[in-house]
């Protein structure tokens, strides 16, 4: 933790010591998620720019599952007149947050291109799509090679003639190993907590936690239960489901600084990073 940060929960608690809520108690998870987490402006970029480059077109109907709070359906509606977004979760409770701050901040005729629904990725049916993302990892919660192929399956079912599934991957020796990870943002920091890793079954427990200037927290605000699956069991899967092919987008990386570029690329062999975070991309 930076002498800033630590000068900042000094000051905190000598405020707290006059009452009120605590910046911990103040906050909502969603909102943190959403700031140190995602970024959906990239997403829907990434899958505007990837979905041309294989069909010479622009997509228009994406289905987003596992999709929490549906900020990325509801910025894909938004991001053009004829963008339709259908987001799918099993759990009320983001959802709940996703009407009240995201679709409700759409304007009326957008808002009708965007349909939420809570039910299981695996029956929850509609008009076939363009794209079907599953970004976050939120597919690591299917644990075994059944259950997986089953998900791509139905997710290839989804798919217009003309469609893709995209993912996202992380990996490498770092993400096989108990550790923790900080990141400082505005107002908090970020906490990555994996807490465990059994490398016979590659079964994680993940949490974050979020913590902040006054010196409260929020402790296991989001707790994962998944397998860490692998690029290569993920294409042989993705094969398996009857997908024509796979192909794999690795970042690039800064000269000056040795980070990620934020371009990811199409490729066939990637370097030994520590850490990595990649999409995958299955052509229908």
């Amino acid at each position: 933790m930076s002498a800033k940060r630590k000068r900042e929960k000094k000051q905190g608690k000598r405020k707290r010591k006059s009452g009120g809520k605590t910046l911990a108690q103040r906050a909502d998870r969603h909102d943190l998620y959403e700031q140190s987490v995602q970024d959906v402006e990239f997403d829907v970029g990434m899958v505007r720019r990837t979905f041309k480059k294989y069909f010479g077109r622009r997509p228009t109907r994406v289905r987003e599952d596992f999709c929490g709070t549906a900020s990325f359906a509801c910025a894909w509606a938004a991001d053009h007149r004829e963008n339709l977004a259908w987001g799918i979760d099993l759990d009320p409770d983001p959802l709940a947050y996703g009407r009240k701050h995201h679709l409700a901040a759409l304007d009326e005729t957008t808002r009708k291109r965007v349909t939420l629904i809570e039910g299981n990725v695996l029956e929850a049916s509609h008009e076939p799509v363009d794209v079907t993302v599953a970004f976050n990892f939120s597919y690591f919660v299917f644990q075994d090679r059944d259950g997986l192929r089953a998900y791509f399956e139905k997710a290839r079912s989804t798919l217009a003639d003309e469609g893709l599934l995209m993912l996202d991957i992380y990996g490498g020796a770092d993400a096989q190993r108990t550790m923790s990870e900080t990141r400082e943002h505005d107002g908090f920091d970020y906490v990555w907590d994996q807490h465990s890793f059994d490398p016979i079954h590659h079964h994680a427990i993940n949490h974050i936690h979020f913590e902040f200037p006054d010196g409260s927290e929020l402790r296991r605000a989001f707790s994962y239960d998944w397998r860490l699956w692998t690029l290569p069991e993920l294409r042989e899967l993705l094969a398996e489901a009857g997908f024509s092919a796979s192909q794999v987008y690795w970042e690039g990386t800064e000269q000056k600084t040795g980070e990620g570029n934020g371009i990811y690329r199409k490729v066939s062999t990637a370097p030994d990073d520590p850490a990595w975070i990649s999409y995958m991309v299955a052509i229908k």
